[in-house]
């Protein structure tokens, strides 16, 4: 964590590319009550290095001398712990930006009570954190979506009510926290909740440039900056005026800013046109095209900034599971608003105001941030993802071409050839199949008490959850307090310690902390049958919308997932353990199919991974799912050898289930042998389905009396 105003930022208006990004946090600069913007895109694209500009192009901020909570003097917050404020010295100060770490802890991100001297003074001393920290400022997260989701809901109720809440304890405490929040991702480390992502208010895509000119100029911009800070800053520090002065007058125009009932008759028909949920989609495209006619000094909304608004505010609020595609559909856009085009007529654009030139070395060359020295080489100053641009242009200058195109759904795909109508191991490579419709599962668990990442899955000791006991606080950090139990432990000792009246004299010693049981995610990894006989009448297409559905409820209860595949004369890792189930979407649709079962290979491939895994990240408890008709052919005594695999894998502790995809009037029954092998249970694809067990919840741990028996 850090909170400081990074005097030697790399300017703004020296960044190059990135237009949405940019344009998404001047926007929010102006009017905080957006809600803030998440960053998608991948590593080295310059979202720290843009973030810390921005802040230092913000206004300075007047506080109350010796006010924690940041509270400004001409309209104190009347709830402030540290008030109430009457006339006094003042402070200024330039705007912080407050960076969340990943690993922060609740009473990190809200605040806390001082629980020792609550207890041994008598105080009731709150702690301040992140929140009150960032009001007025700017809070910047990183991988927001490797958070854990209390601390993203905890975050993005107080940016979007303005207000931190804190409640333990027997304390109560609220204060203001406003703030500037701006979310980074990468996608490929896993999505947000459909719930979470509505709460930010735009999202913008970055990547790097593939245009060459362009990377050379960060390059250059880059070394510049690195090898002579102050110099560099003060070469920009014109433009950078300018821009802080446009910024501070569009603040001050917002007010007067008129959305008429035809531009939210538009705002309206674009959110219903798209069928986003909920009413935020509406309010936040409102205020994101009030904002944009501020910022080109207008005191009247156009259709144009109604467009605009809606390519930053719609495209993650139009996501109906994980395996959507992000963006926006521009021709949909374009003909719903084209049926207002007769309703009032558009006033005159306004001049494009002065700002640095699109080409050259200096402050006149394009702009483009850049991560700074951690980020890698392919991003910006690592570049951007489209044509460089003014930072001072109007909403009329934003290029939208990079919109991601659309995702095909599961199951629209022409049907394809199978590999083997007769079900034989030895036909060659079939083309790959689309996946049936997915569905809801039944809920596998791990069995036993783990200590994971918070999640959905299996029973857990967690931070939050049920309070099932007490203990001593583990290396001398108090967590959540159990009050019960702290009493219990300090009441022999009343005499001792000479307390003769009412009241209880507690030690560091006589605390205790709640042991609570929730639920945690698991890493979830499939092993999937590619074999000629699971391609067989047409089986695969089943067997992809089973996985599909699986890795729908993984991703619904926080797991990690991994992929491994087996057919002809090996495995292979399809996917490494990682969060994102969007990938593991992706690569399942291509899986080819055809050749021989190799199962040995397969299994033995997965307990590779996940001894790998489990070294990295030993709190994570696996679960196994393996997806076969049970047969295996190739190489000497293969059935045998997989007998032998199955046996290392139960033998390993490693909690399993076995979905049994053999179809025909004629089975054999290797896959039930198989989950026997293993030590877990087997399902069929149909009783796969939830609600074909009669809302029964079965879990791995039934194996548990086959195991005694």
């Amino acid at each position: 964590m850090s909170s400081s105003t990074y005097p030697s930022a790399y300017p703004f208006t020296a960044i190059v590319g990135m237009d949405d990004m940019r344009l998404g946090l001047l926007l929010n600069a102006i009017s905080p009550s957006i809600g803030g913007v998440l960053v998608r895109g991948e590593k080295g694209t310059a979202k720290t290095t843009t973030v810390r500009a921005l802040a230092a192009l913000l206004p300075e901020v007047v506080t109350v001398t010796g006010c924690r909570f940041s509270c400004d003097p001409a309209a104190p917050d009347p709830h402030c712990p540290d008030g109430p404020h009457g006339g006094g010295e003042q402070a200024v100060r330039p705007a912080r930006m407050v960076e969340l770490p990943v690993g922060a802890s609740e009473d990190r991100l809200v605040g806390s009570l001082d629980i020792e001297r609550a207890l041994g003074e008598g105080v009731k001393a709150f702690e301040p954190g992140l929140l009150a920290a960032a009001h007025r400022g700017v809070l910047y997260v990183d991988e927001v979506n490797l958070l854990g989701d209390h601390l993203v809901d905890s975050l993005l109720d107080a940016a979007a009510t303005g207000v931190s809440s804190v409640e333990r304890e027997g304390v109560s405490v609220r204060h203001a926290s406003r703030f500037l929040l701006v979310g980074t991702m990468n996608p490929e480390e896993g999505e947000l909740r459909p719930q979470l992502l509505d709460r930010f208010g735009l999202t913008v895509e970055v990547a790097a440039s593939r245009e060459t000119e362009e990377r050379v100029e960060v390059v250059r911009r880059r070394l510049a900056f690195d090898e002579d800070p102050a110099a560099f800053a003060a070469k920009w520090a014109p433009e950078e005026d300018a821009l802080r002065e446009r910024i501070a007058a569009a603040r001050a125009l917002l007010p007067g800013v008129r959305l008429g009932d035809g531009a939210l008759r538009r705002i309206a028909a674009v959110c219903a046109g798209f069928e986003v949920d909920g009413m935020r989609a509406d309010i936040v495209t409102a205020r994101t095209s009030a904002a944009l006619a501020a910022w080109a000094g207008r005191t009247d909304v156009t259709t144009a900034d109604v467009r605009q608004a809606a390519l930053l505010s719609l495209p993650h609020r139009r996501r109906r599971n994980p395996f959507d595609a992000p963006g926006l559909d521009e021709d949909r856009l374009d003909e719903i608003l084209a049926g207002f085009e007769d309703e009032e007529p558009e006033p005159e654009p306004e001049p494009e105001p002065d700002g640095p030139e699109p080409d050259g070395d200096g402050p006149e060359g394009p702009e483009g941030p850049d991560d700074g020295p951690d980020d890698g080489p392919g991003g910006g100053p690592d570049g951007g993802g489209r044509p460089p641009r003014d930072a001072g242009d109007g909403p009329a200058a934003t290029t939208t071409d990079d919109v991601p195109p659309q995702r095909q759904e599961p199951g629209h795909e022409p049907a394809r050839q199978e590999a083997s109508a007769s079900g034989s191991d030895d036909g060659g490579e079939a083309p790959a199949v689309a996946a049936s419709e997915p569905f809801r599962t039944r809920r596998f668990t791990v069995p036993g008490l783990g200590e994971g990442a918070d999640g959905r899955r299996s029973r857990a000791l967690t931070a939050h959850g049920r309070t099932t006991g007490a203990r001593r606080p583990r290396g001398g950090a108090l967590s959540k307090l159990h009050l019960a139990a702290t009493v219990q432990a300090a009441a022999p000792h009343q005499r001792a310690r000479g307390r003769g009246g009412p009241g209880l004299v507690v030690r560091r010693d006589d605390l205790r902390e709640a042991v609570r049981e929730g639920r945690e995610g698991n890493l979830v990894l499939f092993v999937v049958d590619a074999s000629g006989s699971m391609a067989a009448r047409k089986r695969m297409s089943a067997v992809k919308g089973a996985v599909l559905s699986l890795l729908m409820d993984a991703y619904q209860r926080r797991d990690k997932i991994g992929m491994v595949t087996f057919r002809g004369t090996g495995a292979t890792v399809a996917l490494p353990p990682t969060s994102s189930v969007e990938a593991g979407a992706a690569r399942l649709e291509k899986l080819p199919t055809g050749g021989r079962t190799p199962l040995a290979a397969g299994l033995l491939q997965a307990h590779e991974v996940l001894r790998v895994e489990r070294m990295r990240d030993p709190s994570r408890r696996p679960l196994l799912v393996v997806v076969t008709d049970g047969r295996a052919t190739g190489g000497v005594e293969p059935l045998a050898r997989a007998a032998r695999a199955a046996g290392l894998l139960a033998g390993s502790g490693i909690a399993s289930v076995v979905v049994d995809c053999e179809a025909g009037p004629v089975r054999l029954g290797l896959a039930g042998e198989l989950g026997r092998a293993l030590g877990g249970p087997v399902v069929t694809l149909d009783d796969l389905r939830a609600e074909n067990v009669s809302a029964l919840v079965r879990t791995v741990r039934n194996t548990d009396s086959r195991r005694a028996a």
